[in-house]
């Protein structure tokens, strides 16, 4: 089974677990996070998460950051091989989860499984008026009903 590590902005990476833990109670063991402190060097933020991905008991793990460019990305580019530990930036909670779901299955599959559900997780959702209430006036359909 693979491991999931996520390191974010402080404290987006502790909160993405929790909101895990809350989904699937049983994942802790699975499902570590290092939250980047603003004025914590680089180098201690990539010393500790050296120390976290050692402790973990899976032989592969699958490494999501928030945003490419910034500390925690290039933190988790120190540690990813592109082999027994992959990396994702952009995580989001449906990323997230889908990665839980499928952490059984192998590195490459579950990448895989994780940019899709960040993908399909991110949607416009079109907003219609409760019913009962009148269009706005800009609507091309504007009749007034009384009722």
């Amino acid at each position: 089974m693979n491991h999931i590590v996520i390191i974010a902005h402080a404290p987006l990476a502790s909160a993405l677990r929790s909101c895990a833990l809350h989904v699937f109670p049983d994942c802790g063991e699975s499902v570590t996070a290092l939250d980047v402190q603003p004025n914590t060097p680089p180098e201690e933020t990539v010393a500790m998460a050296r120390i976290m991905l050692a402790q973990r008991s899976a032989p592969s793990a699958l490494l999501l950051a928030d945003i490419f460019g910034a500390t925690p990305s290039n933190v988790a580019r120190e540690l990813a091989d592109g082999v027994n530990t992959k990396l994702i930036t952009g995580v989001n909670l449906p990323m997230l989860l889908r990665a839980i779901t499928y952490r059984h299955e192998s590195l490459d599959a579950l990448v895989a499984r994780a940019l899709a559900g960040g993908a399909q997780g991110v949607m416009q959702v079109a907003v219609t008026a409760p019913q009962n209430q009148a269009k706005k006036a800009h609507d091309p359909d504007h009749h007034h009903h009384q009722q």
